[in-house]
């Protein structure tokens, strides 16, 4: 049996750039967060392998691109992948944090693809600056 290395949480938030609060407060209250194997110090101990997973699966986004010309209503933006919830986005759009609707026809909400992407763009991303 091979030992994988382990981190603990300031290396995990070291490695992905993120807070160690990002870390214990969001990603390991995550179902699918992968469980510790020991303790050094303070803190327990993860497989270095198990995080890389667990964060490719569930916070790294991939790129999405949509037509910059067609309507987009929210539920079709969370259903192209943009990783935001159409209740995120009528939520943040009634907050100011998202952009007003470029079509409104028959009381339906609905952005074209370029103004949605500056939205996304214009988010703030997990990692710190």
């Amino acid at each position: 049996m091979v030992d994988l290395p382990r981190l603990i949480v300031p290396e995990i938030a070291d490695t992905y750039g993120v807070s160690k609060d990002t870390v214990t407060k969001s990603w390991s209250q995550h179902p699918d967060w992968p469980a510790h194997v020991d303790k050094r110090g303070r803190f327990y101990e993860y497989d270095a392998e198990h995080i890389a997973d667990f964060v490719r699966a569930h916070v790294q986004r991939e790129p999405v691109t949509l037509e910059p010309t067609r309507l987009y209503t929210a539920k079709q933006l969370e259903d192209a992948g943009i990783g935001i919830k159409a209740a995120t986005v009528r939520a943040d759009r009634t907050r100011g944090r998202w952009p007003a609707p470029d079509d409104t026809a028959n009381g339906v909400n609905r952005w074209t693809g370029a103004t949605a992407m500056r939205a996304i763009e214009g988010r703030r991303g997990y990692r710190r600056a």
